[in-house]
């Protein structure tokens, strides 16, 4: 037979590879899939019996398509974000089969680096990787890969390849956390599975941190930027997490596989569209792990907000997540059977032009009916000279019948600008507010109002951003708009603070 690659059929494959003649199946030259490679390894590696569904075969394509490119030592086409719900082998698909796949098909050159939000997750898929690399099962089919022994360690390992009677250095494995160090380390493929948690995506020092290294560290450890490539695998979490921010800034570059766990209410986020016809007439993407009671269950164990996002795929629930924006009325003007009780503005300033928030100025009445209206929003990012300007020109705009409110942050800082306000508004009426509590907090009293739908917006250009922010509230990047209203609502409703013990 030489040196002539065996190719043999599925079936083959799985009922014949290992209890083959040696003689018949000649080291490094069995040609599976990664499909196939799952199925005939799965139990080196899974405790449970192998349970298959169309996804697993479509992202063993997908994951194919990309480590083909780059064997070929071809510029990328694109990288890889998977967004997929927990408990769908994810993690055993991406994080463990695919690279000792690829070293399988004799590309036993290739480097990886792998990532986890914790080096023990990290670790522990390298270690199954590794395990999987010394079962008996793959020294019968590949007896000329090995691991170097004195590169072998659950963090970084290194194969090598048996070619007459010599033995040649390969590629390696080398696995960390997010925000690890990788200096000297670079890699062909890049794996990064869950690089946060629900709590980390809560926090908005962690989810920084993470994005942080994911845009500006990672992309630094890549042996060839043209064809080197990243896979990104997780449960979307935030707005901003690292498939929201990858897809904001270079979504052209991205082949991204969206996958809810059902379609019933998130349709819209199944990318591509077409896989819709994988669903069941149900429309469960996977109704052996994530059956309907399954899902139940986890919704009950999530909440709506991490059953949005980690089942979903959406960072924030259907219809709405705190605000069900579908019951706020935009109106073309005031019934006039109706009339304004009180009128205030109330300023949300960021800091400085362009540090990531926006200034909103919310114009809300309580009307006699007991309702609210809101009769605009004002937002942008402006420098502290332009900042004053725009709110002194509302003031003047909005006439001296309305008080004027400026929220005060906490510290001399928040009280040395809301003063700087003050003064710039000389004439108006104009107070300093001091909100206690979190946002979470803060904005629950406005939103029953809007749930109940006794909050109206007159119609302006403003009305969509204003909307967008309070359906992804309190998972979206900005707040702005649904501070400054929470915090207008609460003093026309004459409703106080309370403070919250933590």
């Amino acid at each position: 037979m030489g040196d002539e690659v065996l190719t043999v059929s599925r079936e083959e494959v799985i009922s014949k590879a290992y209890t083959a003649p040696a003689e018949v199946i000649r080291g490094n030259k069995v040609q599976m899939s990664l499909y196939e490679f799952l199925q005939v390894f799965w139990n080196e590696v899974a405790e449970t019996e192998f349970k298959d569904n169309w996804h697993i075969s479509f992202l063993c394509g997908q994951l194919e398509e990309l480590a083909l490119t780059v064997a070929r030592n071809q510029p990328k086409k694109h990288d890889l974000i998977i967004n997929i719900p927990p408990g769908t082998t994810k993690t055993i698909i991406c994080s463990i089969m695919f690279p000792a796949w690829c070293w399988s098909r004799g590309w036993y050159w290739m480097r990886f680096i792998t990532a986890s939000y914790s080096a023990t997750l990290a670790l522990e898929s390298a270690e199954k990787s590794r395990d999987l690399i010394r079962s008996d099962k793959f020294q019968f089919l590949y007896p000329d890969l090995v691991i170097k022994e004195d590169k072998d360690t659950k963090s970084n390992f290194r194969i090598a390849k048996k070619i007459k009677g010599r033995t040649r250095q390969g590629g390696n494995r080398f696995s960390t956390s997010v925000g690890g160090t990788l200096t000297g380390f670079h890699g062909h493929i890049l794996i990064v599975d869950d690089p946060l948690n629900p709590e980390q995506a809560a926090s908005e020092k962690e989810l920084e941190n993470c994005n942080r290294w994911m845009e500006q560290t990672l992309p630094t450890r890549k042996v060839d930027k043209e064809v080197a490539a990243t896979v990104l695998v997780m449960q979307r979490l935030h707005q901003s997490d690292p498939t929201g921010r990858i897809l904001e800034k270079k979504k052209e570059k991205i082949r991204h596989i969206c996958l809810p766990g059902q379609i019933r209410d998130y349709e819209k986020f199944l990318t591509p569209p077409e896989l819709k016809v994988h669903y069941t007439k149900d429309g469960l993407l996977d109704p052996v792990r994530l059956s309907w009671m399954a899902l139940n269950e986890l919704q009950d164990d999530l909440g709506q907000y991490g059953f949005a996002g980690q089942v979903g795929q959406n960072p924030t629930p259907p219809g709405g997540g705190m605000f069900k924006i579908e019951r706020m009325p935009i109106i073309e003007a005031l019934d006039p059977m109706d009339s304004v009780v009180r009128t205030i503005r109330y300023w949300d300033k960021a800091a400085t032009q362009l540090d990531g928030a926006y200034t909103a100025g919310v114009k809300m009445s309580r009307l006699k009916s007991g309702k609210f209206l809101i009769h605009n929003v004002v937002r942008g990012q402006w420098s502290t000279d332009n900042r004053e300007n725009v709110i002194r020109i509302h003031a003047e705009a909005d006439g001296g019948f309305v008080r004027v409110y400026l929220e005060q942050e906490p510290g001399s800082g928040g009280k040395d600008s809301v003063q700087s306000s003050i003064r710039n508004l000389a004439g108006y009426s104009v107070e300093a507010d001091k909100p206690t509590g979190d946002k979470i907090f803060r904005a629950d009293p406005f939103s029953v109002q809007v749930n109940n739908g006794n909050v109206m917006l007159l119609r302006g250009d403003w009305n969509k951003a204003f909307k967008d922010e309070l359906e992804m509230f309190p998972n979206g990047t900005y707040k702005d708009q649904v501070d400054a209203a929470s915090a207008a609502f609460a003093l026309l409703a004459k409703k106080k603070q309370v403070r919250v013990i933590r």
